[in-house]
């Protein structure tokens, strides 16, 4: 990002694009990916790798490589732009798509593969003689939890965005009707 005098307040915008990468690298995620991305989030007309690496001051390198994995989760997309050869990016604005998008690569590359290996584990351990009971049924435990939390993720990616963000509303009615919060606890 062009550099911001220590008198001028950096714009909303450019906050925006800054705690995006902040809260990226929290969550796992390169913060160049996360800035690239805040940046092609807001950005009105597609943008090319010279633009985005001026514009956030990261090499061109890093933006290349950036930009590579940001395609791959489907977060942005190459589109043409007439008379100009270069590769021009845009991203997914929609953000309940952006959310189901990011949802689905990070069940893809992190919880099936956790899923796998929890399996593995249990069924290994239970064909050992001397696995101390108390483990077995801990591993068994994680198992259920996970496999269990993995089917309601599949669940919750089927329902159409709008019941999503109806049930995302609904907050303290849902817990209500569940009878969560204070009035009773199973």
């Amino acid at each position: 990002m062009t550099e911001i005098s220590d008198n001028q307040p950096a714009s909303a915008r450019e906050q925006f694009i800054l705690h995006w990468g902040d809260m990226g690298g929290q969550w796992g995620v390169n913060r160049s990916v996360a800035q690239i991305h805040a940046l092609l989030f807001l950005s009105s007309k597609p943008l090319h790798a010279e633009q985005i690496s001026e514009e956030l001051g990261i090499a061109r390198s890093n933006v290349s490589n950036s930009l590579k994995e940001l395609v791959s989760w489907r977060l942005i997309q190459r589109v043409p732009v007439a008379g100009d050869r270069r590769e021009h990016f845009v991203a997914e604005t929609d953000v309940w798509e952006m959310a189901l998008r990011i949802t689905k690569g990070r069940k893809e590359r992190e919880i099936e593969p956790a899923i796998r290996a929890i399996d593995m584990c249990v069924q290994q351990a239970e064909t050992e003689q001397d696995l101390d009971p108390v483990a077995l049924q801990r591993m068994r435990d994680m198992q259920e939890f996970v496999t269990s939390a993995d089917r309601w993720s599949e669940q919750m990616l089927k329902i159409p965005k709008s019941k999503l963000s109806m049930l995302l509303k609904m907050g303290d009615k849902v817990l209500s009707l569940l009878k969560v919060g204070g009035k009773t606890h199973d």
